[in-house]
């Protein structure tokens, strides 16, 4: 059985070639946001041996070991879910001068100063590598259309305006 992804249109200028006309872009309409208590419980209700409980303690568990691991310089091979590999942001070096003015190479004139950022990057596993037939697409509008529908709808109004950004649900 497949399962269906919602989504809406938007329109959207291509920012490498920004002289193109726009196009119709598709943007996936989630459903909500499962956090860990949430997907523990849907796990514990797989016919598993652990309780809500146990595997929330689990996942917490992993999270702080991973962040530990990743602090050591190490990257974490999670099987089918997938690899988390530790890598840097930062800002080149320019050739220049030391404080007596003697010219210096730009891989001398680099230090640990010009790194800005650690960062985490993500790349799926086999258990989460999914096809496109696996799914149907159903369109929907966008958020905000509903929004705007919703309020209208519920003032008794039976035209609706979603010109203006209303956040309100």
């Amino acid at each position: 059985m497949k399962n269906t992804l919602k989504y809406s249109l938007a329109m959207r200028k291509n920012p490498i070639h920004p002289d193109e006309p726009e196009k119709a872009y598709a943007s996936l309409q989630l459903n909500g946001v499962l956090d860990i208590d949430a997907l523990a419980a849907h796990m514990a209700n797989h016919n598993s041996i652990y309780s809500k409980g146990t595997i929330v303690g689990i996942i917490t568990d992993m999270c702080h070991c991973v962040k530990e691991a990743i602090t050591e310089g190490n990257a974490i091979e999670l099987g089918d879910l997938g690899r988390f590999t530790p890598s840097i942001t930062c800002e080149g070096a320019l050739p220049g001068t030391d404080a007596e003015g003697n010219p210096k190479t730009a891989m001398e004139m680099f230090t640990a100063d010009n790194i800005k950022q650690v960062n985490v990057n993500y790349e799926v596993g086999t258990g989460l590598n999914f096809k496109r037939d696996d799914f149907v697409f159903e369109y929907t509008t966008t958020r905000k259309v509903q929004a705007a529908t919703k309020k209208a709808q519920k003032k008794g109004e039976t035209s609706v305006d979603w010109s203006e950004e209303d956040e309100e649900g």
